[in-house]
């Protein structure tokens, strides 16, 4: 609550609760004031022919009952947050008990992260206990947006290849997860020209890894991919230090084919990794980034 934009809606807020304690007690004290039956009293309310609905005061140990809910609610109140924005005598936060929860799990977890401290990324990767610690924090953190399988989707990259768009190298892959990226591919139609050229461009495209094309249009495209260039290189190879793609590998992060490459062009697209760090600790990453290191050179034809 005590992110509101306006304090108009934390006093909203503390009005509607309070006003619900003291209903309850009002009702307590007009009940109160009654006084006592000297004879059978009927609301005049009659169902069934001989069902009636008397008209008799609140039983002792619901008045009780009351009673202790209009205490327990203003103790509750000074106490816990629960009047708008209103921290509480106890300062207490959901935030912060969740923070101390974390806390407390990472120093009972610290002992076994202090021996792969000691260890290299490319040697944790084959070690068994690592690999299994790994595996548990990529599917809590990353198996989301990757896959349960590591191999991505569609503007999610596959991770089990070697096509690393910042560089696949322990280093690089650390860094990735601690800090995050933001991949930007800027509209470029403008600057190519005409939808002509765009679609000439995105012809020229397909024809650098090899797949089908229309070999007359990527021949007039080519000139103008020199746009395109500045970014992925004069060979279509991109730049890992920007985090530009390689345009002959044929491997399509947002979609395959002329349609999807114009579409990329014409709109841009706009990607982001977010930072882990906030979320895990250094050595939590260390074990994570070798992990997804070896989810790429482990396997034989890596070896």
């Amino acid at each position: 609550m005590s992110d509101f934009i306006s304090e108009f809606w934390s006093y909203y807020v503390a009005i509607i609760a309070l006003v619900g304690i003291f209903a309850c007690a009002l009702l307590l004290y007009i009940n109160a004031k009654k006084k006592p039956l000297t004879e059978v009293e009927s609301t005049g309310h009659v169902w069934d022919e001989d069902l009636r609905e008397m008209n008799n005061p609140l039983p002792l140990w619901w008045v009780g009952l009351f009673v202790i809910s209009i205490v327990f609610g203003l103790c509750y109140l000074v106490l816990y947050p629960g009047l708008g924005a209103n921290t509480g005598v106890l300062n207490w936060s959901s935030t912060s008990e969740y923070e101390g929860e974390v806390q407390s799990t990472n120093a009972a977890l610290a002992p076994i992260y202090a021996r792969f401290d000691a260890l290299s990324i490319p040697e944790l990767a084959k070690d068994p206990q690592a690999k299994a610690v790994g595996n548990r924090l990529f599917m809590n953190n990353c198996s989301q947006c990757h896959g349960s399988d590591a191999q991505g989707s569609k503007g999610f990259p596959n991770l089990t290849d070697h096509d690393w768009l910042h560089g696949g190298e322990p280093d690089n892959i650390v860094q990735t997860i601690t800090q995050g990226r933001i991949g930007q591919m800027p509209p470029m139609a403008a600057a190519l020209g005409s939808s002509q050229d765009v679609g000439n461009v995105a012809q020229y495209v397909l024809s650098l890894s090899g797949a089908p094309h229309d070999a007359d249009k990527a021949h007039a495209g080519q000139a103008k991919f020199a746009v395109c260039a500045a970014c992925h290189g004069p060979d279509g190879k991109g730049n890992v230090v920007i985090g530009s793609a390689n345009l002959t590998d044929k491997i399509w992060l947002h979609g395959v084919g002329a349609q999807a490459i114009e579409a990329m062009i014409n709109l841009g697209k706009v990607n982001q990794m977010p930072a882990q760090e906030g979320r895990l600790t250094p050595a939590q990453i260390h074990v994570l980034a070798a992990y997804v290191w070896g989810l790429s050179n482990n396997s034989p034809q890596a070896q």
